[in-house]
């Protein structure tokens, strides 16, 4: 038998009850926060302007600008295979794009030529195909009536 058919009394089966044991949450204390005196104390400086108002401030000393650093020297020689270099890339860049406009002209070309011999050739092949079924346009000349007589036609 299996064992969910299985008879079984309520006091067989123990049932075993788990409680959560909660986490305390760690107290975070903050650091204390020190105080860090400047190296030195700088010089506090009055002004005197014009009206008898006095400024009272820190003296600002004025910014150095940082010192320049030698820059590398290049040689002529290396500045113009370079420059050499960028033009080589520039014209064989443009090469190939006439070259691929070329082609793409004479494409088109082809194609508009091949358009219009088939355009022509239906023209023609409409005319010639429709000029046997219409004989009422043209002139109609009915030899067993004539009478030829020293190149000239009689009635």
């Amino acid at each position: 038998m299996h064992p969910q058919n299985t008879p079984r009394l309520p006091a067989q089966g123990a049932v075993e009850v788990h409680q959560p044991t909660p986490l305390t949450p760690a107290v975070a204390v903050p650091a204390p926060v020190v105080p860090v005196q400047p190296d030195a104390v700088p010089t506090v400086a009055s002004v005197v302007l014009p009206d008898g108002r006095v400024v009272t401030g820190y003296a600002v000393g004025p910014v150095q600008p940082e010192p320049v650093t030698a820059k590398p020297v290049v040689s002529r020689a290396a500045v113009n295979v370079a420059l050499g270099g960028v033009g080589f890339l520039a014209v064989c860049g443009g090469l190939l794009l006439l070259t691929t406009f070329i082609t793409a002209l004479t494409a088109l070309i082809t194609q508009l030529v091949t358009l219009a011999a088939v355009l022509f050739g239906g023209f023609i092949a409409v005319q010639v195909l429709t000029a046997g079924r219409h004989s009422g346009g043209g002139t109609t000349v009915n030899i067993r009536k004539a009478v030829i007589k020293r190149n000239h036609f009689h009635r």
